[in-house]
């Protein structure tokens, strides 16, 4: 795996923001999100899995056809479809475990494979998985492609500590946090591959959120600390919303990069 060269066209053309503080910060709030909307729409709601899952689905389409016809990165729209994807991956686990019955370590497994599938599709097209070279509309596809698998798989395998091996969700929260914090200090302090790194780290945040989410949520009988779903997914939506924002401010500046 190899780095693209960081030319301005290539800046200009990469349809994926820079990898900075904020964007780890946006993806962990849009993934506890997608936990709690998800719980939210379909439970509180009353649409059910199957329901909610339509609705999400669609509007996931229409933002990922808008998001790859834009010419540039823009972010609200690239933060829209990832916060959608993030929903929808949860709901697609949901549906799996509780409609289908498909056990949790079953779920965790097979999106592990389709994941390692996907990585070695990509490499093989494109050779290169750096997502500082998302400049065409093949790799961009597989950057999404990757993405989803990203959301459903860390959406089971954070159910399955917290729930099915009755880790708890408090356990669950650290064990993934000191996971990412391994990663960090493989690359910056062991010099590990970036892009290795980028996407271990990236499928990590995925069940931290989870299991961040339920444990603002659920109620404190079950182990949560009782905020609510609605609470939860307000707060955390605000501060997105404020993050993507500042985001679009910056892209808007002759020299601001997002």
């Amino acid at each position: 795996m190899h780095s693209a060269s960081h030319t301005p066209t290539l800046r200009h053309l990469n349809k994926v923001p820079m990898v900075t503080a904020i964007f780890w910060l946006i993806k962990m709030m849009s993934t506890t999100v997608g936990e709690t909307a998800a719980d939210f729409l379909s439970t509180d709601l009353s649409f059910g899995l199957e329901g909610t899952a339509t609705v999400t689905g669609a509007l996931l389409a229409a933002a990922l056809f808008a998001q790859i016809r834009a010419p540039r990165h823009i972010p609200w729209l690239y933060w829209v479809s990832v916060a959608l994807f993030s929903v929808f991956g949860t709901l697609v686990t949901d549906i799996m475990t509780d409609t289908l019955g498909i056990p949790l370590s079953a779920s965790t497994l097979g999106f592990g494979l389709a994941l390692l599938c996907t990585f070695a599709i990509w490499y093989r097209q494109e050779r290169t998985l750096s997502i500082h070279a998302i400049d065409s509309v093949k790799r961009e596809l597989f950057y999404w492609a990757a993405i989803f698998v990203t959301f459903a798989m860390g959406t089971a395998s954070g159910d399955w500590l917290a729930e099915g091996l009755s880790l708890g969700y408090r356990n669950a929260t650290l064990l993934f946090a000191a996971a990412i914090a391994v990663t960090a200090l493989a690359r910056w302090v062991l010099k590990a591959n970036a892009i290795a790194c980028f996407w271990v780290a990236y499928v990590l945040t995925r069940p931290l959120g989870a299991a961040c989410g339920d444990l603002l949520s659920q109620p404190l009988a079950n182990g949560g600390l009782g905020l609510g779903t609605v609470t939860t997914s307000v707060v955390f939506a605000i501060a997105i919303t404020g993050a993507i924002a500042y985001l679009s401010m910056r892209s808007q500046q002759p020299n601001g990069q997002a």
